[in-house]
């Protein structure tokens, strides 16, 4: 089995390229959506969350708006609130992986793969990218977002000319879907070996 890590500065249409691998049949483990289950309504990381941070949880399990403000731009929160996601998001990781065992590659889509050191647990690194207006305009179209909170989001993601530098693949996302779609294909097919099957 091969283990791709994707990964991608926010805005970069790592999303997107993820739901390409799926469309395909290639098993996807999305590190977010994990971390939005353990956060959410009954979420088993939901405790010591507010144990932690105080006021930042309801019925509807974590308030990411109220944790955001809590953790953001402050090293000693975020590194508090890592120590406690991590390791949930590791096991369940680790059970993805033995699930799908037999297959002949894997995704495993995770936003801080470099800044994290997870590119070391990963046989191949795919990065997705976008001409830096192309980003910015995405992330500001998001619900809540603001310019400012999109320059604290960035500097605590690896440059995105930096993750290019050390990934093994790249693959745009400022160009049409069918294209990217195709370079996905194409990839699948390289790492598979299933070129002219």
């Amino acid at each position: 089995m091969i283990v791709l890590g994707l990964t991608g500065s926010i805005g970069m249409g790592k999303s997107t390229v993820a739901q390409m691998f799926r469309d395909e049949g290639v098993a996807v483990f999305d590190a977010d959506a994990c971390v939005h289950r353990l956060q959410g309504p009954g979420g088993t990381l939901v405790a010591a969350i507010e144990a932690a941070f105080p006021g930042t949880t309801g019925p509807e399990g974590v308030n990411r708006a109220a944790l955001g403000r809590a953790v953001l731009g402050d090293d000693s929160a975020m590194r508090r609130l890592e120590a406690i996601v991590h390791p949930a998001v590791q096991a369940e990781r680790t059970a993805f992986l033995a699930a799908h065992a037999e297959s002949a590659l894997v995704v495993v889509d995770v936003p801080l793969l470099f800044e994290t050191g997870g590119d070391k647990t990963v046989d191949k690194v795919l990065v997705v990218s976008a001409e830096p207006a192309v980003q910015e305009a995405r992330v500001l179209k998001r619900p809540g977002m603001t310019r400012e909170k999109f320059a604290a989001i960035l500097t605590r993601q690896l440059p995105d000319k930096e993750k290019r530098a050390r990934a093994d693949h790249v693959i745009a996302t400022d160009i049409p879907l069918a294209e990217t779609r195709e370079k996905v294909r194409a990839l699948i097919a390289c790492m598979t070996g299933s070129e002219g099957r």
